[in-house]
């Protein structure tokens, strides 16, 4: 059965034509064409838009706004994003990077979505044609999610303070047997004032490390200061079982990785 493509100038018009049943929005293709090739017979037809705002980084006063349809090849080579260009290319090979965009990657599955992972511990705040939302709802709700993604927004992180890790088997553009992004602040003292922890793969999609953020409010970066994080590392998480690797694994490595993480 042939696929129809329906290309519109502005947001507004591509979200109307969407209501229309079987209808998939088409930002890099990599997850709804995939998905097509392989039978999801539920797909009808594809909806693009090519409103230039989709495709512009915009950065002012400290803050970033990327379109939901730049790549993760524009991120990584933009020379004000250095910051997180180690995990825009930490999705995919060089072929997938070119087509693989912001908006596409909230929406994809563990063991994929590693740059979901980065925004989440960067608090962002998605756009969508509807209003914001902060991402943790986003993610949260995103299969009832009909509105498409315009943006995403938070603040730009000082390089001393964000730190991504993602863990695979293949070199260097394996499937995730986990990823960790963390933004974090120290007080006068030493000790951590203010941490943010997302994980990748430790559920069905990006989440919060919620009881290793507050053990390790108050400590300090050393192998003593982040054990009891270490140890509440795992509460909460519902890892997924893939060819990659099993619930039972990803969850005797993270610890390991994350105290790599942040030692780093």
């Amino acid at each position: 059965m042939a696929l129809a493509l329906q290309t519109f100038a502005t947001v507004k018009d591509a979200n109307a034509a969407l209501k229309a049943v079987g209808t998939r929005y088409l930002g890099g293709g990599t997850l709804v064409v995939r998905a097509a090739n392989e039978g999801d017979v539920s797909v009808s037809g594809f909806i693009r838009s090519t409103e230039p705002s989709l495709s512009a980084i915009v950065i002012a006063d400290g803050k970033v706004r990327i379109g939901a349809s730049v790549t993760m090849s524009a991120i990584a080579r933009h020379p004000d994003l250095g910051t997180l260009a180690k995990a825009a290319r930490a999705v995919g090979g060089p072929a997938v990077r070119n087509m693989a965009t912001v908006g596409g990657n909230l929406f994809a599955p563990a063991p994929y979505g590693d740059f979901a992972v980065a925004l989440l511990a960067l608090d962002a705040i998605v756009g969508t044609d509807d209003g914001e939302t902060p991402i943790e709802i986003f993610l949260a709700n995103r299969e009832g999610s009909r509105a498409i993604v315009t943006s995403v927004s938070f603040a730009l992180p000082k390089a001393d303070s964000f730190r991504f890790l993602k863990v695979s088997r293949v070199k260097p553009k394996g499937v995730s047997v986990l990823s960790i992004a963390s933004v974090l602040a120290l007080a006068p003292d030493g000790t951590v004032s203010l941490v943010r922890i997302a994980l990748g793969c430790m559920a069905d999609r990006p989440m919060r490390a919620s009881a290793a953020e507050k053990a390790l409010i108050g400590r300090t970066l050393t192998a003593d200061g982040i054990a009891p994080a270490l140890a509440a590392a795992g509460d909460g998480t519902s890892p997924i079982t893939d060819p990659i690797a099993s619930a039972w694994y990803r969850n005797e490595v993270l610890p390991v990785h994350l105290g790599r993480l942040l030692l780093a």
